[in-house]
């Protein structure tokens, strides 16, 4: 139970938020008292971070302090808001399109709609409408890929800072192997990820991310140029793909025959360490992975684009065995939802596979703190701990009738959280609220 004080002033609190509320304070597959789970609970901010945590809200809401803004969301539940490390915003609009796998992809839709981002209007409005999906979604940071024009990462950025939203994001770098309208030289890359990195990055909640789309884009000069950047900005963000695709994973060695891998490649440029971030990592080998594990950066576990484009079965087991740090991830647009939950849905399915688990506490920890961890920002986001910035979504445990009658018979947290990311989908987030701010409701 917890100890009222004789008061809250507001020098303390702000906002008040009433409801169930379930957050990670650690991997549950680690620890027994890996979450807290409040069934009548009251979240205190004060300038959209977090104050406390408290359980039995009808103990608290007469001392609220006159003035304080109060959200009843009782009867939902309350979380921290959905972090995606890994997405494409500019493949918004061609989501969803029919066949082949990663290469013939790239070049038959991928490319094509890229060229479009020259124009900035038109990369505004595709920003816009991805940093919408993301709030009716629940998701409140994303790690994400830009293309080669920096009018697409000022759309980004620019969308991002209008919502408040936490964003990473880079302009793609690309010198060989794609369209000549969609490739430069890799001073030019250099030159432009320079002022970019000047303008956004650590702006508000703005990271940059250093972003060769794959290293068979990128000559042995351009990569070496990545690596610069890395050294004169050492707490920029680098995000790149690695062993998608066997034949892509073919392809590579034959572009890079001195190294020992796909992934060696990225190494041998000084690519690889914290807030790396590798989507993919499917046709790793047990070097790879313990390079991995031991450099501190992170993969990004793509189950819905990793199924859609016929690439492979991840291993989280693997991961786990290395101590390689994973997040989810939409992959949107090979990836083919931007909801979490589904693509939760679909993760839990890819361990199937495999003979692997994915138990419900494990699911939604990987989208919360465990996001935030293997983005080094865990320290700002990820849970409800006193000091940390208040992203959360609302939750409805019956948004459809078919919710409805399974959690008749969910008799645990775990049951009702299962039933959550195998049913569930943005019908399901009634609120999202960054910095405490609600930036997108259900009922309006």
């Amino acid at each position: 139970m917890s100890v009222v004080p004789s008061s809250l002033d507001n020098n303390s609190c702000d906002t008040a938020v009433r409801a169930s509320f379930l957050h990670f304070k650690s991997d549950p597959d680690k620890t027994g008292e890996a979450f807290e789970y409040f069934e009548d609970g009251l979240l205190i901010l004060k300038q959209g971070r977090v104050q406390m945590l408290a359980e039995a809200a009808s103990e608290w809401i007469d001392y609220l302090p006159d003035g304080s803004i109060f959200y009843d969301y009782s009867g939902l539940l309350v979380m921290p808001g959905f972090i995606d490390t890994h997405s494409h915003y500019p493949q918004t609009e061609m989501i969803a399109s029919h066949g082949l796998q990663l290469l013939d992809w790239l070049e038959q839709y991928t490319f094509p709609t890229e060229i479009k981002f020259s124009e900035r209007e038109y990369a505004d409005k595709i920003a816009t409408f991805f940093c919408n999906e993301m709030l009716r979604n629940g998701t409140t940071t994303s790690a994400v890929y830009a293309t080669v024009h920096s009018e697409s990462v000022d759309a980004i950025f620019e969308a991002a800072r209008e919502r408040d939203l936490c964003m990473i994001a880079g302009k793609v770098m690309m010198d060989r192997n794609a369209p000549e309208n969609l490739c430069e030289s890799a001073g030019e890359s250099y030159r432009q990820c320079s002022e970019l990195i000047q303008r956004w990055h650590l702006n508000g909640r703005s990271h940059y991310a250093v972003t060769p789309r794959f290293a068979a884009c990128s000559s042995p000069r351009q990569l070496e140029l990545c690596g610069q950047l890395l050294g004169e900005h050492p707490d920029l963000y680098l995000q790149s793909h690695v062993a998608e695709n066997r034949d892509e994973v073919r392809w590579v060695g034959e572009l890079f025959p001195q190294n020992r891998s796909y992934l060696d490649v990225y190494d041998s440029y000084g690519l690889l360490g914290p807030r790396s971030i590798f989507a993919h990592c499917i046709h790793l080998d047990e070097t790879d992975r313990q390079r991995m594990g031991s450099s501190g950066a992170a993969i990004a576990f793509c189950p819905t684009s990793n199924l859609f484009l016929g690439s492979g079965l991840f291993s989280l087991e693997a991961a786990y065995e290395h101590d390689i740090r994973v997040g989810i991830a939409t992959d949107v647009g090979a990836g083919t939802s931007f909801s979490m939950l589904q693509t939760l849905n679909e993760a839990y399915k890819v361990c199937q596979l495999s003979g692997q688990i994915l138990a419900p506490l494990k699911a939604f920890y990987l989208v919360t703190l465990g996001a935030a961890e293997s983005l080094y920002l865990d320290h700002r986001i990820g849970n409800f701990n006193t000091g940390k910035e208040a992203d959360f979504i609302v939750i409805d445990l019956q948004a459809t009738e078919l919710m409805q009658k399974r959690m008749e018979s969910a008799l645990s947290l775990e049951e009702r959280l299962f039933a959550l990311m195998m049913l569930g989908d943005d019908r399901c987030i009634q609120a999202t609220h960054v910095m405490g701010q609600r930036q997108y409701s259900k009922a309006k």
